[in-house]
């Protein structure tokens, strides 16, 4: 099976209670109606952990970055229990990799009270840290991110990482959830395709079937400096072919799903700016630093998250307000939509899409202090 990345509707990994599905309706309504002011909540929570890492990964943006390390406040999360059986999910990613939060398993164990499903994405570096956790708390679904088939190739490129020590350790996990008779957790790889490891996605889709996960996402790589640009597949649109439909295969032999991005000329974007682009409507971000985002693929920042404020105040605030007016409008759209990379939305068929240099593309990250 092949999909593309989705954009308006998020993963349903379990039916929906009748409270999210009556925010969800309104909230989808409210969105195809162009609403500037929404009445109902928004469908997901995206909660940035940390900008740190325990991985220094050659292809990674805070190389390329004004870098201050920052951290998730646990009394923000507490902020947002009323709401907890209200959204649909709570995703817990960002810059940095969110399982080195300190108080991550507590976060994990504040949402499982609660109705919404539980999602994050991680370099998979501490997953035998987390199988109780992961089960404990009931995480619907993680994804792991893997740049290669082989430990050659994707421990040279993600450094600090063990392809061998995370494949022990999602298998570990597969066994337990099936000795448990379980559907839950959801789990798949991402490949970040690039020239020097595009060849190995068949071997990574053999992978993902060996181990029992459920589907490998492509992304493409995006590059934020000069030597990072001679990595993108921007030019080699014929070898992305070939090898996403050998990926394919393997995919429908194995029953492993595929995500795919658009082939470059071949995005349903056309001559857009970016896809149709729904984040402003459905996710409300809040970044490790505490700074309100459209997303996280954007260095616009809001205003800083405030506590004493009601959630409706910094939901329907004029920064909000004017960006649901702005984003996919090609007359008034800020630059970072523009040149937009987030994998979801933006435009394989632009250039700038894959080339970010000399451009401000992560946030201005500031200290509590500041």
């Amino acid at each position: 099976m092949v999909l593309r990345a989705k954009t308006k509707n998020l993963f349903q990994g379990k039916p929906l209670t009748e409270k999210q599905a009556e925010n969800s309706k309104l909230n989808i309504k409210e969105l195809e109606a162009g609403e500037t002011i929404l009445t109902s909540l928004p469908r997901r929570l995206v909660f940035e952990l940390t900008n740190a890492c325990n991985l220094n990964c050659k292809m990674c943006g805070r190389n390329a970055a004004d870098f201050k390390p920052t951290m998730f406040q646990l009394d923000w999360l507490r902020y947002f229990e009323p709401m907890l059986d209200t959204v649909e999910e709570v995703t817990l990613m960002g810059w940095g990799e969110p399982t080195v939060h300190p108080e991550f398993s507590e976060m994990l164990r504040i949402i499982d009270q609660h109705s919404a499903r539980k999602y994050f994405c991680s370099n998979g570096m501490r997953l035998d840290k987390l199988k109780d956790a992961i089960f404990d708390y009931h995480v619907d679904v993680f994804a792991v991110s893997l740049d290669g088939a082989t430990k050659e190739t994707n421990d040279n490129i993600r450094l600090g990482s063990d392809i061998d020590k995370i494949t022990r350790d999602l298998k570990d996990i597969i066994k337990t959830r099936n000795e448990k008779g379980l559907k839950y957790p959801w789990i798949n790889f991402v490949f970040c395709a690039m020239k020097s490891n595009l060849h190995e996605l068949p071997d990574l889709v053999r992978l993902a079937a060996d181990i029992g996960l459920d589907e490998v996402k492509v992304v493409y790589l995006t590059a934020f400096d000069n030597e990072l640009a001679k990595e993108v597949l921007w030019d080699a649109v014929d070898e992305v072919r070939e090898t996403f439909d050998e990926a394919v295969k393997i995919g429908e032999e194995t029953g492993v799903a595929l995500k795919l991005p658009h082939l470059q000329g071949e995005d349903i974007a056309g001559d857009k700016e970016h896809k149709d682009c729904f984040v402003s409507w459905r996710d409300f971000f809040i970044g490790s630093d505490g700074y309100i985002r459209p997303c996280m693929s954007t260095p616009i920042q809001f205003e800083r998250f405030d506590m004493d404020k009601s959630f409706d105040e910094m939901w329907n605030s004029e920064f909000y307000q004017r960006y649901r007016e702005i984003v996919n409008d090609p007359a008034k759209m800020d630059g970072p939509c523009r040149r937009c990379y987030q994998s979801s939305h933006c435009n394989w068929n632009k250039q700038t899409t894959w080339l970010q240099m000399e451009q401000q593309f992560s946030p201005d990250w500031k200290n509590k202090g500041e």
